[in-house]
């Protein structure tokens, strides 16, 4: 594939992890707006192995109100996609403790533009609404609230990305232990993984982004986050070979193992000038916060458009910045070379992978019993109709063989799908 590997049926999550012990590792899931059926089928494939679910550990990206502000996998409108999420969270409460069922990105609203205190007040607003919605199910915060996680973008001024992140881990423990009153300290912890943004890289001289990569990383270490990732130094071409990615996982591993900066947790705590920039970066999102709440709050200002008119609004701005050379980017408004070599190694990409897909789902959907599968997609449609927590209905479903698109297919019957909203 070229964004990862397909996952049509429960038959492909059993090639992926057959002999895993999967009580023995965590699992993240890249998924939106197939969340349910996938991850579905990653608890049915556990199960039909003998793992208690219980036992599995891993993440869900998951984040549907983020995908209509910054990356586009929607399936189903605002609401019912709401709905959808909330759903995993409970089942996950309740059947999987130690898995992770979302994680909110405001990685991707920063990609798309947004700046750093946006991308934070915007993240923090989509988890209170995912706090909201399952206190509004009967759910107790300290239930469900630890297995909230982030996922947030490091580019750009290095005490600004230090001080975005001081400041939500504070923000995050005020909202949750004062305004929903979590006992637990685990409900409190801003868990997130961090590193270097796409968004941050260039095509022009494209070694410069191994140098970038690092600093990413220094940021990264600096503002305590629990996981780093980092964006490779050819992916404003394509996607990383495997030369590019084992020099961005090298990279990590000098800052921890020769640099010692996972030492501690927070090694530019006191700091005169990072505790007034974190000061007033928490004062920036705290103002965004605010007006979003005063305008019906996060999620009817996705619904309708206005938090994708803001951030469009910020990618502009930094746009023009860009071109006017107000905002530095070194190779493509400065230090710029005429004859500059553009080399680099592109991924290879294997057409004939995706006809055989194609043709392993269809052997699939030949060989399951359609007697069977028939009826329990049913099952899924009145589920939704009725109100219900659609997760059990989909867990049988795909246990029977039904297909990613069958179970979107069965939702959307009750869900409809969304349709854009045009803003000038």
């Amino acid at each position: 594939g070229r964004v990862g590997m397909a996952v049509d049926t429960l038959a492909d999550m059993e090639e992926a992890f057959a002999d895993i012990p999967l009580n023995e590792i965590t699992v993240s899931l890249t998924i939106n707006g197939a969340a349910v059926p996938i991850m579905a089928m990653y608890f049915a494939m556990a199960r039909k192995r003998g793992f208690e679910l219980k036992t599995l550990r891993g993440t869900a990206q998951n984040d549907i109100l983020k995908e209509f502000i910054g990356r586009g996998t929607w399936i189903f409108p605002v609401e019912p996609s709401l709905k959808l999420v909330g759903d995993t969270m409970e089942y996950c409460a309740e059947h999987v403790p130690r898995y992770s069922p979302v994680s909110v990105c405001g990685y991707h609203i920063r990609e798309s533009g947004a700046d750093a205190a946006q991308e934070m007040a915007y993240g923090l607003a989509i988890a209170k609404a995912y706090v909201d919605h399952a206190l509004e199910r009967g759910l107790d915060v300290d239930r469900f609230a630890r297995g909230i996680s982030f996922n947030f973008d490091i580019y750009g001024n290095i005490w600004e990305q230090v001080a975005k992140f001081r400041a939500g881990r504070r923000l995050w423990a005020k909202i949750m232990r004062d305004e929903y009153g979590a006992q637990d300290p685990r409900s409190c912890q801003l868990r997130m993984i961090a590193g270097g943004g796409g968004g941050g890289l260039t095509i022009e001289q494209p070694e410069n982004n191994i140098v970038r990569g690092a600093y990413y990383a220094l940021i990264s270490a600096l503002s305590g986050t629990q996981t780093m990732a980092l964006c490779s130094y050819d992916e404003a071409y394509t996607i990383p070979s495997e030369r590019a990615a084992k020099l961005s996982l090298r990279t990590m591993q000098i800052l921890i193992h020769e640099m010692g900066l996972c030492d501690t947790a927070d090694p530019l705590g006191g700091s005169y000038f990072v505790e007034t920039m974190t000061h007033r970066m928490e004062q920036r999102i705290v103002s965004i916060m605010a007006e979003l709440d005063a305008q019906g709050g996060v999620v009817a200002g996705v619904a309708d458009g206005r938090v994708q008119a803001a951030v469009n609004r910020s990618a502009y701005q930094r746009e023009c910045a860009i071109q006017s050379g107000d905002i530095k980017k070194v190779g493509v408004n400065c230090f710029v070379e005429a004859d500059e070599e553009r080399a680099v190694e592109m991924h290879p990409y294997r057409d004939d992978e995706a006809s055989a897909q194609c043709r392993r789902l269809a052997a699939i959907r030949r060989e399951r019993d359609e007697r069977v599968v028939a009826p329990l997609l049913r099952r899924v449609v009145s589920a939704a109709k009725a109100g219900d927590n659609v997760m059990g209905a989909v867990m049988d479903a795909v246990q029977a063989y039904a297909t990613v698109g069958e179970i979107c297919g069965a939702l959307t019957e009750v869900y409809g799908r969304y349709v854009e909203p045009v803003r000038f």
